[in-house]
């Protein structure tokens, strides 16, 4: 049974999505990476968010309701979320149900994503029955998604706990203010090395905007131009000298891995143009007026010719209210973070940490880290690790550590061809620029 909440019944007076109907509910044959015996359902609800739901023969009775990454740029398809229940098929190994939404269309939108993650929690308790508990699981942008979800929707009406624990993994947890200022940075800089992200012949447009309203730019021309300047997908000894030096100083300034320049560099394109003319009618919500640039070969003439802009307060209003976090939670919460993760910087975690500190909620945060330098996907035996000890923390009341939850890594990694556990103790990292 959920359990009575009446202490804090009071956040949830938050507006609630209304009890939805499976729409068109079938079942489907299971991915083969699923155990055997494993049923699977798929859909769309009221809203047309497609999503699956997995349940495994051996059902421990906890279900895991699953926020997935992005945004996804893509019109939404059917089987989307099947991607996610494959690459974390972790959970339906260890005995839990899982359901996960595509959300409704492409694009961002923090709420809308965290209220299509609530609806598909209901289809699937509708389905399966009342489960013991109820775990929430954000991946990457999908972790933004939860942990709003978690402020909005972890009780119901009457203080009765949906969510009973929360975790998550690889988070984009500094909200929408917090976590995309550096592409805003990046191509800037990158626009003054490159100049060709606008060309001199093409349109001119600030580079805070992605691209002009209804442009469009394939991820092949993109690649294409970031190669005409850098030649970061060529040898280093094919490179010329003029594309070595472009690269070598955006890649010092910005602290961008190389391997990960051209995925930030689309991220800055294609989602920068969706969040400033879908979700903030052509206002900027970035700002780098005052920002001293430093590590390339020359600080002083980068600053002087880097294009500067400035946030409309508007456009910051509306996409902190969309996605930052208040750290107003009540549920037990575990983020797991990969020190050297290329996508989704590990100081995330740090304003994540202070945000709920900050609300006077840090009892409910525990943050695990490891030495890896992945960012989809880590070593499948911590993630058996993470849930194993929310369970026990929400059964037992008693608080898991670093240590204590790489010990349980341990004892799982059996179970998954001796795959490594790479947690790292007495680490943590410190909010970008201090």
């Amino acid at each position: 049974m959920k359990h009575l909440l009446a202490s804090v019944a009071f956040a949830a007076v938050m507006s609630l999505p209304a009890a939805l109907p499976a729409l068109g509910q079938e079942k489907k044959d299971c991915p083969e990476t699923l155990p055997e015996g494993t049923e699977c359902f798929a859909g769309a609800d009221q809203n047309g968010a497609f999503y699956w739901i997995a349940k495994p023969r051996n059902w421990n009775g906890i279900l895991v309701v699953h926020s997935h990454g992005g945004p996804r740029t893509a019109k939404p398809e059917p089987d989307d979320p099947v991607e996610d229940l494959e690459r974390f098929a972790v959970t339906v190994e260890e005995g839990y149900a899982w359901a996960g939404s595509n959300y409704r269309r492409e694009g961002y939108g923090v709420r809308m994503a965290a209220e299509d993650t609530e609806n598909v929690r209901q289809i699937a308790e509708k389905l399966l029955g009342e489960p013991k508990l109820t775990l929430l699981h954000g991946q990457s942008w999908g972790a933004n998604v939860a942990a709003k979800a978690a402020e909005l929707y972890a009780l119901d009406a009457d203080g009765k706990r949906n969510y009973d624990g929360v975790v998550l993994t690889s988070g984009v947890l500094g909200g929408g203010t917090g976590s995309y200022g550096f592409r805003a940075d990046l191509r800037a800089v990158y626009q003054y090395y490159c100049k060709n992200h606008p060309r001199p012949k093409e349109a001119q447009y600030p580079v805070w905007q992605g691209l002009p309203k209804g442009e469009k730019m394939s991820r092949a021309e993109l690649e294409k131009r970031i190669d005409e300047c850098t030649g970061v997908s060529l040898d280093k000894d094919k490179r010329s000298p003029e594309q070595a030096k472009n690269l070598a100083n955006i890649l010092a300034v910005t602290k961008v891995p190389e391997g990960s320049l051209v995925g930030h560099l689309a991220w800055a394109t294609n989602l920068f143009q969706d969040i400033v003319w879908r979700r903030l009618d052509g206002k900027n919500p970035f700002d780098n007026s005052k920002t001293v640039y430093s590590g390339s070969d020359d600080d002083a003439a980068l600053n002087e010719g880097v294009e500067r802009f400035s946030a409309d307060a508007e456009a910051r209003r509306l996409l902190a209210y969309d996605a930052d976090l208040t750290g107003a939670i009540v549920a037990p919460t575990i983020s797991m973070h990969a020190r050297n993760d290329p996508t989704a910087f590990v100081e995330l975690e740090a304003q994540y940490r202070e945000t709920v500190a900050k609300a006077g909620n840090a009892d409910l945060l525990v943050q695990t880290f490891t030495d890896e330098n992945q960012h989809s996907k880590l070593s499948t035996p911590q993630y058996a690790a993470v849930f194993a000890a929310m369970v026990d923390w929400i059964d037992k009341g008693e608080k898991p550590s670093p240590a204590s939850i790489a010990k349980a890594c341990q004892a799982a990694s059996a179970r998954y061809d001796n795959e490594p556990c790479r947690f790292i103790m007495d680490y943590e990292p410190q909010a970008a620029g201090q």
